[in-house]
């Protein structure tokens, strides 16, 4: 179908592909991964005839239809929504594929009243919808699709994902999302040191093989230079003397003819940075009472009520709708109450990273105008040192923000908020345009983060290494769940991961109260036909069952207190440690703070085995 061969590629000195080939045959369901900046676009540019190579080729199958969707920035006029979306077909052809066109939209969360609205009249994210909308119409034999879940709500990334797993055609995506590849893509290629490196299976089981390949050619390589060295010794030693010199010009020559490894690429750059860590707050971080929130005749909450406490790292997940990111907004201060109080805790310094942020951005500034405009000063140096964490290297600062990509901007975007570091940390969709690196990384530094944390993602990886709890919007009520996002999907019952996130739960978080005591069973009338003495016998019986049946039950709840006791005194121990952890002091004592780390996990561990416990033996109670 698509050949591209040996291709080479340079913009402004900097090379982006040498020599790189890729076979796109019929059916294959590519993702195309790479860090931000090694040239995914550009490939696309080049597939599509945008731009062309410096060497090399790219030669398409006759009669081959390509189908694209842009990161962002795709035109829109005075057309409709629905007749956006029927723009690819032939115009004879387009009223035959009206109910098709309809039911796509839909499935991308538009209403029927959008269908006639003007597309310029909407956001850029739902324009983007509807020339996605317009691809899966036109059914070419080639999508190209450049992240194009950045744009969807999680409700539309299911349906979209099921659409792409039945869909005809051929398949290739940029994308950072990692659920998303493991669904839909059987192939991965990555851009590496300027070449196309094409591996079979999800992406999942791209980073197992990747790594064994790796794996493998470092031992290769460190065989071959230990033969080098040995052949290299010998032929020194001995070269000189006669009775060797004839084994030893067979060693050069072996050495000659010797297909020399290049040594094992070092791992390409990637953001490493760790926040720098804010004032400490108080253990009450913020309070919301009696809170109603509206958009015009919509109640999103009425009496709403929630505490956050400090070290908290909790995720909202719940329908789209629900009002996640409202609560996100109540709990920074962005939004007006309707009635009730936002109260901070003491010492209480908000930080809010909005899924728009990057729009809040100058473009005119300079990337290191922009990253120090903030509210405190921040010198060029520290500026340009976190910038650097995140890619921003040498000239890369003097850049105008206009021309940045989505993902750069993203990352400015953080660099911003970490250049004024606060202790309540509210991020809706941080991951939206980063790239799996920059993801890693991000993870990675909010695991050290000493804060408070609360975050909306749909980025399963992300809540996984993050939340240590979860709270369930829906309907304007809040469920919370004490523990992490497989304690969530296990007491929630939920049927998948990523469905998790939007299902509308009813499910409660158990909670440390003892069961209701069943009222005793009345003994049993008498067996009809009977004797006294039999009857006798039958009561005794009973009485004994009923004895019986007592005793299991006092001793079950004995269980469960003593379980209760030991989550207890468990969190406790949890809690102290996680304080000693805190102290700055600590790290002068590299091994003292290892062995409290230890003792942590352990605790950690324990916690969750006790919880499991109780939650067996209460339920084992109930069904008695």
């Amino acid at each position: 179908m698509l050949t591209v061969s040996q291709v080479s590629k340079s913009y402004g000195g900097r090379t982006l592909f040498s020599d790189a080939s890729l076979q796109i045959n019929r059916g294959d369901r590519i993702g195309l991964i790479g860090a931000n900046g090694a040239g995914k676009s550009t490939l696309f540019s080049l597939i599509l005839g945008e731009n062309e190579p410096d060497d090399g080729s790219v030669t398409f199958q006759r009669g081959v239809s390509v189908g694209y969707l842009p990161q962002e920035s795709a035109p829109s006029g005075d057309e409709t929504i629905l007749h956006l979306a029927l723009s690819g077909v032939p115009e004879w052809d387009s009223y035959a594929l009206e109910p098709k066109a309809k039911r796509i939209l839909s499935g991308l969360a538009f209403r029927e009243t959008d269908f006639e609205r003007v597309a310029r009249t909407m956001s850029g994210g739902w324009i983007m919808r509807a020339h996605l909308a317009k691809l899966l119409v036109m059914e070419p034999d080639l999508l190209l699709l450049d992240e194009p879940t950045n744009h969807l709500d999680l409700e539309s990334l299911g349906w979209f994902q099921n659409y792409l797993a039945a869909y005809g055609g051929s398949i290739v995506t940029i994308s950072h999302d990692r659920a998303f590849l493991n669904a839909i893509c059987d192939t991965i290629v990555e851009i590496s040191r300027q070449r196309l490196h094409r591996y079979t299976g999800t992406y999942d089981e791209f980073v197992e093989q990747k790594k064994a390949r790796e794996e493998q050619y470092l031992a290769a390589y460190k065989n071959q230079q230990r033969e080098i060295e040995h052949l290299q010794d010998f032929i020194n030693r001995f070269r000189a003397k006669a009775s060797k010199a004839a084994q030893a010009q067979e060693r050069i020559k072996r050495l000659d003819k010797m297909e020399r490894l290049a040594p094992p690429e070092q791992a390409e750059a990637t953001v490493k940075f760790r926040f720098p860590q804010p004032q400490r707050s108080g253990q009450k971080v913020m309070e919301l009472t009696s809170v109603r929130q509206a958009y015009g005749s919509h109640v999103v909450y009425e009496d709403l009520n929630l505490t956050v406490e400090r070290d908290q790292r909790t995720v909202l997940v719940g329908p789209n709708g629900a009002g996640k990111s409202t609560l996100l907004k109540i709990l920074a201060g962005m939004l007006p109450l309707e009635a009730g109080e936002r109260t901070p805790g003491h010492n209480v310094s908000t930080g809010y990273f909005a899924q728009q942020r990057v729009e809040t951005l100058d473009l005119k500034r300079t990337v290191l105008q922009e990253a120090t405009s903030l509210p405190r000063y921040v010198s060029d140096e520290a500026a340009r040192s976190v910038l650097g964490s995140f890619l921003f290297r040498g000239d890369d600062v003097f850049k105008t923000v206009g021309v940045l990509s989505g993902g750069e901007k993203s990352r400015l975007a953080l660099v911003k908020l970490l250049l004024d570091p606060p202790n309540f940390l509210l991020l809706d969709e941080p991951t939206t345009h980063l790239d799996m690196p920059s993801i890693d990384a991000l993870v990675n530094a909010l695991r050290q983060y000493q804060g408070t944390l609360v975050f909306v993602s749909h980025d399963v990886h992300f809540i996984r290494a993050l939340a240590t709890s979860v709270l369930h919007v829906h309907a304007g009520r809040l469920t919370p769940y004490a523990g992490n996002y497989e304690y969530y999907l296990e007491k929630s019952q939920a049927v998948g991961e990523r469905e998790a996130l939007v299902a509308k739960l009813h499910n409660h978080q158990p909670t440390f109260e003892k069961a209701v005591e069943a009222p005793a069973a009345k003994a049993a009338a008498p067996t009809p036909g009977l004797g006294l003495k039999e009857i006798r016998e039958q009561r005794r019986a009973e009485s004994e069952a009923n004895k019986a049946a007592a005793k299991a039950r006092r001793q079950q709840e004995a269980r469960i207190a003593k379980l209760e006791a030991e989550v207890v005194a468990l969190e406790k121990q949890q809690k102290e440690l996680t304080a000693q952890l805190e102290d700055p002091a600590l790290y002068d004592q590299p091994s003292k703070a290892l062995e409290i780390n230890r003792q942590l996990a352990g605790i950690t561990d324990a916690l969750e085995a006790a919880n499991e416990a109780w939650m067996t033996a209460t339920e084992e109670l109930a069904e008695a």
